[in-house]
């Protein structure tokens, strides 16, 4: 049997991590105790994560003409990933990600752009057999929306399953982009940015996913954080939890998450079965400092997540 097809239209990043006690007031000054980076990106990560279950993963985006767009498409390699539609803008940094992680694992970051605010319809028209090839399509707000629409089109008409990550919420979602997704994936801040609806409980969040369904999802997909996720359709309302865990650093899970989901949906699963192993394998990554680094590889799963 063939390994399951991934392809992901997204961000790639650098990004910069500050360790501190606590997170520095307006106009504050705070000695941090430790700093790294790493490579980060909403679409690079959810590619990484995918790529270490092993799937064939191929990547659509854009990097700077710059040592760390070099260093990022090599990390891609490394990790197996295709990387013959990750494009280079010249004159242009590349996207570059600042985060500053509390003792909690709580974070904050401020991402810059860069080159993958110019990733582009032709961009992704040139991939077209990358998406229509797959099973499952990728797609967040970390790249021009009409780089992703001209994704989501191409993936609904040749039947292939689309996930839209609706992260990091910067604007409205049109409304083309509800109709093209079988699984809309916000978190509870996004979910209360895009709907108004304040998600603090479980009702809420059913509410807020009865506004995207109205919107023309075929579901919604509300992650809960240590609440697990909720999953609902038309037909469909089920509350997924997830075990209970000591959390280190926080930065990516979503990314842990969403990568998974789509491997295993990928890989032939039932949803419930697909959510409930992403949520497990998110719990995984929030246990060890870092982005990418955190992510577990597919022989240091125990048996029942494969």
């Amino acid at each position: 049997m063939n390994p399951p097809s991934i392809c992901v239209v997204g961000s790639i990043n650098l990004d910069m991590n500050a360790y501190v006690e606590r997170f520095p007031r307006p106009g504050e000054t705070l000695h941090g105790h430790r700093f790294t980076t790493g490579y980060g990106g909403k679409g690079a990560n959810q590619a990484v994560m995918t790529a270490r279950l092993g799937g064939v993963v191929r990547m659509v985006g854009r990097v700077g003409d710059d040592i760390f767009g070099q260093d990022m498409r090599r990390n891609l390699a490394d990790e197996g990933i295709h990387t013959d539609f990750i494009f280079e803008s010249k004159g242009v940094s590349s996207g570059v990600a600042v985060i500053t992680i509390e003792e909690t694992g709580q974070n904050n970051i401020v991402v810059i752009a860069g080159a993958n605010g110019l990733v582009t319809p032709a961009d992704v028209e040139r991939a077209q057999a990358a998406i229509t090839d797959a099973q499952v399509l990728l797609c967040q707000m970390e790249v021009p929306m009409a780089a992703n629409l001209a994704a989501l089109r191409l993936a609904r008409a040749a039947g292939v399953t689309t996930i839209f990550n609706s992260a990091p919420v910067s604007s409205e979602v049109p409304e083309e982009v509800y109709q093209l997704a079988d699984i809309f994936c916000p978190n509870e801040s996004e979910a209360e940015l895009l709907t108004g609806i304040a998600v603090h409980t479980l009702d809420d969040a059913r509410l807020a996913a009865g506004v995207i369904l109205e919107r023309g999802a075929k579901s919604a997909l509300i992650t809960l954080g240590a609440r697990g996720a909720l999953y609902v359709t038309a037909e469909a309302d089920l509350h997924i939890p997830v075990a209970p865990v000591t959390a280190v650093d926080t930065t990516g899970a979503g990314d842990a998450f969403v990568g998974s989901l789509a491997y295993f949906l990928a890989e032939g699963r039932p949803i419930e079965q697909a959510i409930a192993r992403a949520n497990a394998i998110a719990a995984i990554s929030v246990q060890a400092p870092g982005t990418q680094t955190s992510y577990p590889r597919r022989d240091q799963l125990p048996a029942e997540l494969l």
